[in-house]
């Protein structure tokens, strides 16, 4: 894959913070094509761990991803998680289960690296690749590379809660819009000479994997949050509203009033927000027309 700049590195309080409402939203349905493709699949070869899944969680964070999907796996599985930042790699590598959803042991490993240095050389013997909120932060020249990787290693890759560019807040405010529009000109910005795909990104990945004869399947994974999820939407507030800001500075001071009142709102239990996002299931070779569905 191509070399690029390190991405942005997130705190593990906010990671920590958005688990409960990311394991809500992820899309269960895409497990049932997912673990059909893998039974007619032979075991994964060149892993040395004969009859163990082997999966690869790209930018893994604090570990939510294999937390999430790892006891709703069959069969013993090997998860190699990446990441650059090495405290979340220790963090995620203490945390993910020890066993599947069948009682058979997890086990794992941790790398630290940049996706865009995988190859597949790299991923022979990988039995899936999976991704939690990374496509959106990839260039079209990074999904391409991804999904040849992918493809050519015959691994199928599960990639979750990609933002969609669509949130949705009640009540509505005369300003959502501009928060809405400035925050997904951010998310489309080019940072370091990196041109990234933010909303685009799905339907660029759809259009990777496709050329390459993958079946793909989208389904939503949206973020449904209320008063149980407080500070979860205040902080994703302060997050929006500050790219919005950041993206276009003339929008102050009204940015400023809009998140204060904003904040109010949501902390007096009268806020409610879906944050729209899109999981993304891809299934390489001819094999996969059959399985998905």
């Amino acid at each position: 894959m191509v070399n690029a700049p390190e991405r942005p590195r997130f705190a593990p309080r906010w990671l920590e913070l958005r688990e409960r409402a990311d394991a809500a939203a992820r899309a269960p349905e895409l497990l049932q094509p997912l673990l059909q493709w893998m039974s007619g699949r032979p075991a994964a070869a060149g892993s040395g761990r004969t009859g163990d899944l082997v999966i690869r969680d790209l930018g893994c964070g604090t570990g939510s991803m294999g937390r999430w999907l790892a006891v709703r796996l069959p069969g013993p599985q090997h998860w190699i998680l990446h990441d650059l930042d090495p405290l979340l790699l220790t963090h995620a590598g203490a945390r993910l289960p020890v066993t599947a959803a069948d009682g058979t042991p997890v086990d794992t490993t941790t790398r630290r690296g940049d996706l865009a240095d995988l190859t597949a050389d790299d991923l022979a013997g990988t039995s899936l690749v999976t991704a939690s909120a990374l496509l959106d932060l990839l260039t079209r020249e990074e999904v391409e590379a991804l999904a040849e990787a992918c493809v050519d290693a015959g691994s199928p890759v599960l990639l979750a809660l990609s933002v969609a560019g669509r949130v949705e807040l009640t009540p509505s405010d005369p300003f959502d819009a501009e928060i809405a529009e400035a925050f997904n000109d951010h998310q489309r910005r080019t940072d370091q000479g990196r041109a990234l795909l933010g909303p685009d990104a799905i339907a660029a990945a759809v259009t990777a994997f496709e050329r390459r004869g993958a079946t793909v399947l989208v389904r939503p994974s949206p973020w449904r949050l209320g008063c149980a999820e407080s500070a979860l939407t205040a902080e994703w507030l302060r997050g929006w509203v500050g790219a919005a800001h950041a993206q276009r500075p003339e929008l102050a001071p009204e940015a400023v009033a809009y998140l204060r009142r904003r904040l109010e709102e949501c902390a007096a239990g009268d806020l409610s927000v879906v944050v729209h996002h899109t999981d993304l299931l891809a299934l390489p070779g001819p094999a996969a027309a059959g399985s998905a569905g």
